[in-house]
């Protein structure tokens, strides 16, 4: 504690303070972008949503992309946790296209990864993150990723998630005739290895 002119105040880490000012910002961001979608989200109505004057969204974040993909890190991580306490390839893709069903950070954030691969810190903290749910959904479905074949497999049953997830989400799975279970169940036939 110091005290200045009579008042005693309490100093607070810098790192602590931008740590929960990010989080403010991260959890106005997903309410916002659970209003207006993901891929409508504007760094304008993020800020006001949290309190912030717009350019002090920039001291976080250097674009809404950046913004974007630290939403869907986020995503990402909650997906590789369910994706771990599942057991198994059913529930995980149960888990899977619960949330993936539930939010578009993740599809909107992947319009905002550059193409050559030079996104920085926050196409890193992405990549990273989908790397551990794709180990997750390895784990979960007894897929080894010791090789290059078994890594397609995993990547297949996860592009197929995400796209049922998608299709599911705009009500086009329902249009086709077709639910998710039956899929899942179809999946699971196909991918599922026998522990």
């Amino acid at each position: 504690m110091s005290q200045s002119g009579g008042h005693v105040r309490k100093d607070r880490p810098a790192r602590a303070s931008k740590a929960a000012s990010r989080s403010s910002i991260l959890e106005a961001a997903r309410r916002v972008a659970a209003r207006d979608g993901a891929r409508d989200l504007s760094l304008r109505a993020v800020a006001a949503e949290a309190g912030f004057a717009p350019a002090a969204l920039y001291g976080y974040f250097r674009s809404k992309d950046d913004l974007l993909l630290a939403l869907a890190a986020d995503d990402l991580s909650v997906l590789a946790r369910a994706l771990r306490e599942a057991g198994s390839l059913k529930p995980a893709a149960a888990a899977a296209l619960a949330l993936l069903g539930s939010t578009e950070t993740i599809a909107a954030a992947s319009l905002a990864l550059p193409r050559d691969g030079k996104g920085g810190d926050a196409e890193r903290l992405f990549n990273g993150r989908m790397i551990a749910a794709l180990k997750a959904l390895s784990e979960a479905s007894g897929l080894p990723s010791d090789n290059r074949q078994n890594q397609c497999d995993v990547v297949l049953v996860a592009a197929s998630l995400a796209g049922l997830a998608m299709l599911g989400r705009s009500g086009r799975l329902s249009a086709l005739g077709f639910q998710p279970e039956e899929i899942l169940a179809r999946l699971e036939s196909r991918f599922a290895k026998a522990s």
